[in-house]
């Protein structure tokens, strides 16, 4: 064997443990933006989502909460859920309020409803990207006019 094909070979090996899972030790690691990641993620969303629409009973969490997005860590140990609600700052605290207090509920049930590994550990936190969409429309109008 040269050395070119060596670098070659090389260069190929590296290739494909950025695309595919990559296994240390025999434990499964999984990149970031892999596709079993992006599955991993919608499906914490759908669930998470129809969870708190139909399960959640907690008044603090008002009827117009939705799950904007998800991020599990690739070791499935924790997620982020970013929570966008109707209402101004009092409400939106007050809905992660409820959330957490309802986190292990969810975390019970997500464990129920989905077949992992780790079940993770969730972390709600508020998106305002919404609002900031609202805001920056408002301001183009305004100069627009």
């Amino acid at each position: 064997m040269t050395a070119r094909s060596r670098i070659r070979l090389s260069e190929e090996i590296a290739k494909r443990s950025e695309r595919w899972i990559l296994y240390d030790g025999g434990k499964e690691k999984m990149r970031k933006n892999s596709i079993k990641n992006t599955r991993i993620n919608s499906e914490v969303l759908h669930e998470l989502a129809n969870l708190i629409r139909s399960e959640v009973k907690d008044p603090r969490v008002g009827p117009m909460t939705c799950v904007t997005d998800v991020e599990v860590a690739p070791d499935l140990k924790t997620c982020k859920v970013w929570i966008s609600t109707l209402g101004d700052e009092n409400a939106r605290e007050e809905t992660l309020k409820g959330l957490k207090n309802a986190e292990g509920y969810l975390r019970k049930q997500l464990a129920h409803n989905l077949n992992l590994r780790n079940t993770p550990e969730l972390r709600f936190l508020a998106d305002t990207s919404i609002e900031y969409g609202m805001k920056m429309n408002k301001l183009i109008d305004d100069v627009s006019s």
